[in-house]
């Protein structure tokens, strides 16, 4: 009679599913404290010189109690704004108001609106914010709507002053290269050299370690080089770019990801991206790029090119495109020609810019080198002269704007936004479109673009239309924001609440001792109590608390005071459900199961009133995220999220680590295990 081990495999699966666990606690882990993780990956790099990549550093968003910040409630003025208006003209001031407040620099701000009677307030929250005085002078500005036109005036010469300085500049810092350089040939540690000299502060304090660079992603004389050395090969001679000088070690090298040279043609029609002079609708756009597949060869693409094409910038060379990365195209023409083999012709392929005719010429697989270097870096006469702002004003802005409506195009059904103006725009707006023809005209709201469509021809009725790949939504929000600029909505603060950094540091100093000693307390009582199954479950805890911080991380929870207590109080309900499951294993064991009956049962029994219960908290967060306040739903927030990770842990961590020392124990009971003395091999 042959007997067969049926406890082989289910012991493998649970050591499968140990290994997940902490699998994923180890992800966790490395998501929680990136820097901690960081450090030793620095010491690796400066050991062995592996090259190894840092764990990206996501920080935890902190509201205003714990980082400090301004918490500031205004009032929209909106007495002169028709009743119908209203609602849409504070949403719009809300929009600006989150540009507003994303100029400033400001980590994961808050604007809301309510309705209070027949007041309508914003709620405006600014974690980090350090001048508080410029946020509210900048907040309470009404939208400025600007119409702007393309700025073709060449930028000022260096002064005498500036040439010298920036001669000056450039002489030193190339002497400084080639000392460096002299040092390091004279026995100076390549490590030791960047973190003394290197002006690049990203990997100063990384041996200098620029990553994997392809002949796209760095200056070409630094690839011509790395392609040339060997590895562990350092610079003979500076190597000279337009950005610096480096002093390169040349590291392992790769293969880098695919590249294609190809030419195109395009054909675009109304209401496609860039299309500046539509010839076509979109149907007969799809009938003419049919009609130019069905007779292209190679021979003659690039004269079809010359001809059809509706691409300006590839045109006049025969639709020649040059070599680029995937990265380089957008998806439906990448997937279309990544997907081609060599020397094939496709299409139509459409696109947002229209439908396309592809000829993929070829495919190459450049190679990709691992560099550290020394950085010494240049000026250019832009560190000097301001950039040359691309567009300038026109004197037309939202004073004249009337109004801003979503449409849709008669014949193509398209979304568009329509524009009309007061007689003074209607005069602006004619000679603007008048000088413009062919050209872009921008909409700025308070100094960022929102749109920026192509003007096709002259308009002398002050209406227009942008149009555009419109949805309805983007149509919706964009007449929103235009309205919002176009109304005299001022706003007025009645209400401002600022918390200090320091404040805020202790606050979280505070919080964090709080939790790490509940945690510790929680820890010690189910170790005492529980024995070996409370060191399990302080484990199951402890995967709880990483996995739960991870999840805040990932999904972007404001953690605030009221959200740390509320994650605090999950820990020591985190162990609420191995108390119930150790108390029924209890009972299971003076019944005289066996141990592992007993573990089994407890979790079976125990499961209903877990259940139960953490509904009922999980209801009650939810309440309290639907009606509270801001700082309310911070505690509801954590809450709820730390009910659900803990009835993983408890139930599956727990379960995972007691079936796996079951086997440990033998017939006779082990007081390390609950107290428990007399077990059956079986029920």
């Amino acid at each position: 009679m042959v007997t067969r081990n049926t406890r082989s495999p289910v012991r493998s699966k649970v050591r499968w599913g140990l290994a997940g666990i902490f699998g994923l606690f180890l992800v966790a882990s490395f998501f929680d404290a990136p820097s901690f993780f960081n450090r030793g990956i620095d010491k690796i790099n400066r050991a062995v010189a592996l090259g190894l990549p840092h764990i990206p550093d996501k920080p935890f968003n902190l509201g205003l109690d714990l980082q400090g910040g301004a918490h500031l409630v205004y009032q929209a003025q909106v007495k002169g704004v028709a009743p119908v208006d209203r609602a849409a003209a504070v949403e719009g001031v809300r929009d600006v108001i989150e540009l507003r407040v994303n100029g400033l620099g400001v980590s994961e701000p808050t604007v809301q609106t309510t309705k209070v009677s027949d007041d309508y307030h914003l709620i405006v929250e600014l974690p980090g914010v350090t001048d508080v005085e410029r946020a509210i002078k900048m907040i309470g500005e009404t939208p400025i709507l600007e119409f702007k036109e393309q700025n073709t005036s060449t930028p000022r010469d260096l002064t005498a002053d500036e040439k010298k300085e920036l001669e000056k500049y450039n002489a030193e810092a190339k002497k400084r290269a080639a000392d460096v350089l002299s040092k390091i040939q004279g026995g100076l540690n390549f490590a030791e050299a960047v973190k003394q000299f290197s002006d690049d502060p990203k990997s100063k304090n990384n041996g200098g370690y620029l990553d994997f660079i392809g002949k796209n992603s760095a200056p070409s004389e630094l690839y011509a080089w790395a392609s040339n050395a060997k590895e562990g090969e350092i610079t003979q001679n500076v190597v000279s770019t337009s950005f610096g000088y480096f002093i390169a070690q040349r590291g392992a090298e790769r293969d880098g990801e695919p590249e294609v040279a190809a030419k195109h043609i395009l054909i675009c029609y109304l209401g496609a991206q860039r299309c500046d002079n539509p010839l076509y609708t979109k149907k007969e756009a799809e009938e003419k790029a049919k009609e130019i597949f069905a007779k292209a060869n190679a021979g003659n693409f690039a004269q079809l090119a010359k001809e059809n094409s509706t691409d300006p910038g590839s045109k006049d060379k025969g639709g020649d495109l040059g070599t680029f990365p995937r990265a380089g195209m957008v998806k439906p023409f990448a997937d279309a020609v990544f997907g081609a083999k060599a020397g094939e012709i496709i299409g139509p392929v459409e696109t947002d810019f229209g439908y396309q005719v592809i000829y993929k010429v070829a495919e190459t697989r450049p190679k990709e080198y691992a560099v550290s270097a020394v950085f010494i870096r240049i000026k250019a006469a832009a560190d000097f002269v301001p950039p040359q702002e691309p567009y300038k004003s026109t004197g037309l802005s939202g004073k004249q704007l009337a109004r801003a409506e979503v449409v849709t195009d008669q014949r193509t059904s398209a979304v568009q936004v329509s524009l009309r103006f007061n007689d003074e725009g209607k005069k602006l707006f004619r000679e603007i479109t008048e000088r413009n023809v062919g050209k872009p005209v921008a909409i700025f709201l308070y100094g960022q673009p929102i749109s920026i469509p192509t003007v096709q021809q002259v308009i002398p009725d002050g209406q227009a239309v942008i149009s555009g790949q419109f949805t309805l939504e983007d149509a919706k929000i964009l007449t929103q924001r235009l309205n919002a600029g176009a109304l005299p909505v001022p706003v007025e603060l009645i209400s401002q609440q600022t918390v200090g950094a320091t404040l805020g540091i202790e606050a979280l100093a505070k919080s964090l001792r709080a939790g790490l000693i509940g945690f510790l307390l929680v820890i010690v009582f189910m170790v005492l109590y529980y024995r070996l199954p409370g060191i399990l479950a302080s484990i199951a805890l402890a995967v709880y608390a990483t996995l739960a911080l991870a999840i805040f991380k990932l999904i972007g929870v404001t953690l605030t005071l009221s959200g740390i207590a509320g994650f605090i109080l999950s820990i020591g309900m985190a162990v609420d459900a191995n108390v119930l499951i150790f108390e029924r294993m209890k009972e299971e064991l003076r019944a005289g199961k066996s141990l592992r009956a007993a573990v089994e049962e407890g979790f079976l029994r125990a499961w209903p009133s877990i259940r139960d219960s953490n509904i009922s908290s999980l209801c009650s967060a939810i309440l309290l995220l639907w009606f509270g306040t801001s700082f309310v739903k911070g505690f509801a927030v954590t809450l709820a999220l730390g009910i659900l990770v803990h009835m993983f842990t408890a139930i599956t961590v727990t379960r995972a680590m007691l079936r796996f020392i079951v086997p440990w124990f033998k017939e006779r009971g082990n007081r390390l295990f609950l107290g428990a003395q007399h077990f059956r091999d079986d029920v």
